[in-house]
């Protein structure tokens, strides 16, 4: 069961999504903040992170997968946000994946894409050091 770690500071949208995860088969700590998923990310190995864009401050997601990708396991990373008005702009980061949960069926087979490249690319890197 690979494991995922949740960040976002909205309660409904945390407990939502990580019931969808669940659901889906993974198993799945959440943060509330950014500095909790830090804290998570400093304890325990991920096959993903998801984090909101914005929790205490406008750009706390990034900072956690930042983190993240600074750890020696390599986790998979995305942003996942869920867009209520229509004009609101969506961000546009070159690195970051964006993922919106409006579509479930399209969230989980994004979510095993993610963790199925991330396999694919420690196995990659396993035979190059073979």
């Amino acid at each position: 069961m690979a494991r995922v770690l949740l960040a976002d500071d909205n309660p409904t949208s945390r407990l939502t999504l990580q019931t969808v995860l669940e659901a889906g088969g993974y198993r799945v700590d959440s943060a509330a903040s950014a500095a909790e998923a830090v804290g998570l990310l400093d304890q325990a190995e991920y096959e993903l992170v998801l984090s909101d864009l914005s929790m205490e401050s406008p750009e706390a997601g990034l900072k956690v997968l930042a983190h993240a990708r600074l750890k020696e396991y390599d986790p998979a990373t995305a942003l996942v946000t869920s867009w209520q008005a229509a004009s609101d702009p969506k961000p546009t980061h070159n690195s970051e994946m964006l993922i919106e949960p409006e579509d479930l069926p399209e969230l989980l087979g994004q979510v095993a894409s993610l963790i199925g490249s991330r396999a694919s690319r420690r196995v990659a890197r396993a035979l190059r050091g073979a």
